[in-house]
C-alpha cells in the first residue's frame, strides 16, 4: 500500500463510525444567504464516504459555514479527495492550519504604509469577539475531533507537508502541528469516551422519561 493509501485508510477508519448530526445542525453561520446556499446541500447526504469531488469543489466554501458537528462530520470527504488530487477549488489544508501562524502585509493609506497582521496573533472581530484571536478560535473550532481523528489529521498534514509538491505555505503546516495537532493527537478525549458518554445521557435520559410524561420532572 502506498503512503498516499496508507493515510486515506488511517481518515476512513477514525471517521467511520461518526454519525450524520442531522439537517438542524449542519450550519454554523446563519448571516445571510451564502451560509446555507453553501451548507444547505449536505443535510441529505447521510453518508460523507459516497461525496463525489465535483459536489465538493462546488460547495468549497461549506468548510466555512459548517457548524463544529458539520465540519466533523463531512472533513474526511475533503480530506480524502485533495489526497487524490480531485479538488479543483476547495482546500481542507487551509481550514486545519489557518490561525498558528502569523504573517503581515503592507497596506497603503493616504501618504503612508501601514503594516496589517494576519493570523495566529490577529483579532478576529474585537466588537463582537472581543479579545478572542484566530489562534483561539482555531483552537475552540478544531478540538472537535476526537484522539483517533486528531491522528489521522495529523498523518494527512504531514503527508501534505512532506510529500505533496504542490503545497506551498509548508511553515504554516509545521506551525499547525507544532501548536495544536501533535498534541492534540495525543491528549483529545478517545472515541470510546465519548461513545460511553453518549451512551450514559441516553441511559439517563430513558431513565427519567416516564417522570417527564406523567408531569413529576419538568422537561
Amino acid at each position: 500500500m502506498s503512503e498516499r493509501e496508507n493515510v486515506i485508510e488511517k481518515i476512513r477508519s477514525a471517521f467511520a463510525s461518526n454519525e450524520h448530526p442531522g439537517g438542524r445542525f449542519l450550519q454554523g453561520s446563519f448571516e445571510g444567504c451564502e451560509p446555507y446556499d453553501e451548507v444547505g446541500p449536505f443535510e441529505n447526504v447521510m453518508d460523507w464516504r459516497g461525496i463525489d469531488a465535483g459536489f465538493l469543489d462546488g460547495h468549497a466554501n461549506a468548510l466555512s459555514f459548517f457548524s463544529e458537528a458539520g465540519f466533523r462530520y463531512f472533513l474526511p470527504a475533503y480530506l480524502i479527495s485533495d489526497l487524490r488530487g480531485q479538488l479543483q477549488t476547495a482546500d481542507p489544508l487551509f481550514h486545519l492550519t489557518h490561525g498558528f501562524s502569523d504573517w503581515t502585509t503592507e497596506v497603503p493609506a493616504g501618504n503612508r504604509t501601514l503594516e496589517m497582521r494576519h493570523g495566529r496573533s490577529a483579532f478576529i472581530n474585537p466588537r463582537r469577539y472581543g479579545a478572542m484571536t484566530s489562534y483561539d478560535y482555531a483552537r475552540y473550532r478544531l478540538s472537535v475531533f476526537t484522539r483517533e481523528e486528531a491522528t489521522a489529521i495529523v498523518a494527512y498534514l504531514e503527508f501534505k507537508r512532506d510529500q505533496d509538491p504542490d503545497v506551498i505555505d509548508k511553515a504554516a503546516i509545521a506551525a499547525a502541528l507544532d501548536s495544536f495537532w501533535s498534541e492534540r493527537a495525543q491528549t483529545a478525549p478517545p472515541a470510546a469516551s465519548l461513545e460511553q458518554h453518549m451512551a450514559e445521557q441516553e441511559e439517563y435520559l430513558a431513565a427519567i422519561r416516564p417522570d417527564i410524561e406523567d408531569g413529576t420532572i419538568e422537561p
